[in-house]
């Protein structure tokens, strides 16, 4: 099936006051950081629903895929709902984050659910929480916060002192280099990038969520 014979258009009201959050959103200090835009999401209107989902933290639970939830129950599966996901919201609390699925050992995961979500002609918006953000051309300008203890520590080295400390293989990501890379991300799996303040994390998953220009 192609994207354009898939409809985008906002679901009517009464299918859209449920979304789906992927039950790893719940777990641990995971589950912690997450309360918050939980939270924002239910003072808006909405019931938070803890499923497993194959791509995405968050998604709307559509009539097809409440059917699906209903009918497989306790037997639930993230294969189960693979084709019942439109649009999928995926949330990172900030570039740091995005830099260690990109650009580290972790890529692998991350690209194969924009691979997946791109197979399934579903829509994967990438939420990034970072106030200063607004677009990837910030990014080039971004200054990777923990540039300054590497530095530190290979001047200490040099030096002779903090032998205990080690340095890191590699120096971390350089703002530009994340850019490009979110850049080609985009390019090669027809996803998206887009920025918010935390205290507002909550009402762009909601927009993203029923936007019909996709």
């Amino acid at each position: 099936m192609l994207q354009s014979e898939r409809s985008w258009k906002k679901l009517p009201i009464s299918q859209t006051f449920k979304i789906a959050a992927d039950k790893n959103q719940f777990a641990g200090s995971h589950g912690k950081n997450n309360a918050s835009k939980h939270r924002q999401l239910e003072r808006l209107g909405y019931t938070v629903v803890p499923i497993p989902l194959p791509f995405g933290d968050y998604c709307l639970v559509t009539g097809q895929m409440q059917e699906t939830i209903d009918r497989r129950a306790d037997k639930l599966k993230k294969a189960d709902l693979i084709a019942d996901i439109l649009i999928s919201v995926d949330t990172k609390k900030d570039l740091l984050e995005v830099a260690g699925n990109i650009c580290s050992g972790s890529h692998a995961r991350f690209r194969d659910e924009l691979i997946l979500a791109q197979k399934m002609n579903a829509k994967m918006i990438i939420l990034v929480e970072e106030p200063s953000i607004h677009t990837i051309d910030d990014v080039f300008k971004w200054q990777n916060p923990r540039m300054h203890r590497y530095n530190k520590i290979k001047y200490m080295h040099n030096i002779g002192k903090w032998q205990n400390i080690p340095l890191p293989k590699k120096p971390p990501t350089k703002g530009e280099t994340l850019a490009k890379s979110m850049l080609t991300c985009q390019l090669k799996y027809g996803c998206e990038f887009q920025f918010c303040s935390p205290n507002e994390t909550g009402k762009k998953i909601i927009d993203l969520l029923h936007t019909s220009d996709c």
